[in-house]
């Protein structure tokens, strides 16, 4: 008889012990927002950590990051969008990495979002990997402003199950479906 296993991150349970629990769990918590999503990807544990720890790779499938410049090997400066066209801005460090499973950050002192978390890539057999995300994060201006954030659609609950969800189509394709018209679709709709 084989048991079931859960593999929900347990920042998605609803019991509060266990989400207590995921918070403790990341290495530096910061924030007091947790959010946890997971995705199967029908690939190799190795090439997708490979691709996500290459952190110039990131803006190819996570909708809201405008940049990331990769200052030294623990440490990037990230630039998001937020709501109504702005951007805000922190340096993330690398606080534990274990090649090929896991990459945990907590943002630098002055963010303008304080956040932390891990991304865990877990074998799954011959189903590929299960890639986990779990953050913490303070939303600014609090709750008014994770209410303004969700409006614009860019609260991080929102864009984690985005950004998995692009990323499984890229690392499954190698493309990103989109429902935005191409250069030449416009061109031969105006001609």
């Amino acid at each position: 008889m084989t048991m079931a296993t859960d593999e929900a991150p347990p920042a998605t349970s609803k019991l509060k012990d266990e989400r207590t629990s995921a918070i403790a769990a990341l290495t530096q918590p910061k924030g007091d927002d947790l959010i946890g999503r997971s995705v199967t990807i029908n690939r190799p544990r190795e090439e997708l950590f490979a691709y996500w720890r290459d952190f110039s790779n990131l803006p190819t499938f996570m909708d809201n990051v405008e940049r990331i410049d990769v200052l030294s090997d623990t440490k990037s400066h990230w630039v998001v969008k937020a709501p109504a066209g702005k951007t805000v801005e922190w340096d993330a460090i690398i606080t534990e990495e274990k090649p090929g499973a896991l990459i945990a950050w907590t943002s630098a002192e002055g963010a303008d979002v304080p956040n932390s978390g891990r991304i865990e890539f877990v074998d799954a057999a011959e189903r590929g990997t299960i890639v986990r995300a779990t953050i913490a994060y303070d939303p600014p201006v609090g709750v008014v402003g994770k209410v303004i954030a969700k409006l614009f659609q860019r609260e991080p609950a929102i864009q984690a199950r985005r950004d998995l969800r692009r990323f499984k189509q890229l690392m499954e394709t190698g493309e990103v479906a989109t429902a935005a018209w191409t250069q030449k679709q416009r061109d031969e709709e105006n001609a």
